[in-house]
């Protein structure tokens, strides 16, 4: 197996704000495929999709411990932490883009391939990183051009590189100011529960629920706690049943799921600002649910700094967004036949800043 890339508190920082990266980074399509279904409809894939999202929060909140406990220091708000969709994750040889996409079978592909379990073919959990000019969601911060052939592999980098720089001088390597801490009090998750990160066990402990909810290491239909991997919870809307404790990984036994797939808004697939009509209602609702989203990132990163009472809040903030979701994904498109508006993420830099295209955080990083 390849050696760790991971040497120092330094390169631990640089993975974990990849690590914090890309759990957000699941959220917006998520959020989209969710907010495209039409109200009344397809309940069992909107209560589905709504609980991952809800554990990607805490997913986030427990990196961000683990951050804090090195004495790092959390911010969801720096230039280029919210990607330019389509984004690129990898897929063993080849790539599969992450769009801004309704709820469709291309969508829960999608998820699935980005949930998905298994580690990599050989013994390398490093590849090589084909060049195909888009950004990466789990790729080292460390070693160019290398990448994770899942998120699993990446996170097991990232336990790894804890253990063996804790190893030289665990009380210095978690120096970090314990108020920072989110603590059980500020955020409830049915799917799992805020660990408090004060050492390499904790920490460990923190990052092996976030890799075993998701797609699960071991590759298994139900994680630790006995709560159905993100992965398996997708799978569902695939094939159509429940998964019931026993079953095997393609054979769920429990009660039938029906999508309508039909009944959902056909938002265009990642739409841009720049496909707004200048001067248009739409544009402007764009804009505003850009900025609204802007604020809900500065309302985590207060929580994730000292703050975390704040936490709530930002979890009920990000559901309240939903108004701003139906703006446009209820709205045609002029020049589309027939597709409807949707988000951008194109997040304005900074307080007050314009969200013109050339203008977001994006944009700020290259």
């Amino acid at each position: 197996m390849t050696a760790s890339t991971i040497d120092n508190r330094d390169e631990l920082i640089a993975y974990l704000h990849a690590a914090m990266a890309l759990e957000h980074a699941t959220i917006p399509p998520y959020l989209t495929a969710y907010y495209s279904i039409k109200s009344t409809t397809n309940s069992d894939a909107a209560h589905i999709i709504r609980v991952v999202v809800v554990e990607e929060m805490l997913h986030l909140t427990l990196v961000a411990n683990v951050l804090n406990a090195i004495g790092g220091q959390p911010d969801l708000t720096r230039p280029g932490f919210v990607p330019s969709y389509p984004a690129y994750l990898p897929d063993g040889e080849d790539d599969f883009t992450v769009d801004l996409r309704p709820l469709s079978p291309e969508a829960v592909e999608t998820f699935c391939k980005i949930e998905r379990p298994g580690r990599a073919p050989g013994a390398e959990r490093l590849l090589t990183l084909p060049d195909s000019g888009g950004p990466r969601l789990v790729s080292s911060p460390t070693a160019e051009k290398m990448r994770f052939y899942s998120i699993g592999e990446f996170y097991a980098e990232i336990i790894e590189g804890l253990e063996k720089v804790a190893a030289a001088d665990p009380k210095r390597l978690f120096c970090g100011d314990p108020a920072r801490q989110v603590g059980t009090e500020y955020f409830y998750s049915g799917g799992g529960d805020v660990i408090v990160v004060t050492d390499l066990d904790s920490a460990c402990r923190a990052l092996n629920f976030i890799a075993d909810q998701g797609e699960g290491l071991d590759a298994g239909i139900h994680d630790a706690a006995g709560e159905l991997a993100h992965y398996y919870r997708f799978r569902q809307l695939q094939l159509g049943r429940y998964y019931e404790v026993g079953d095997e990984s393609d054979a769920p036994s429990g009660a039938p799921i029906s999508v309508a797939w039909d009944e959902v808004h056909p938002v265009k697939v990642s739409p841009r600002l720049a496909d707004y009509p200048e001067g248009s209602q739409l544009a402007a609702a764009a804009r505003q649910f850009n900025a609204d989203y802007g604020s809900f990132l500065a309302l985590l990163t207060q929580a994730f700094n000292g703050q975390p009472d704040l936490l709530q809040e930002a979890v009920r903030g990000m559901f309240r967004l939903r108004d701003g979701f139906n703006r446009l994904i209820r709205n045609p498109l002029p020049g589309t036949d027939g597709l409807h508006a949707g988000p951008t993420f194109e997040i304005p830099a900074g307080p007050g800043a314009s969200a013109e295209p050339g203008g977001t955080a994006q944009e700020v990083a290259r």
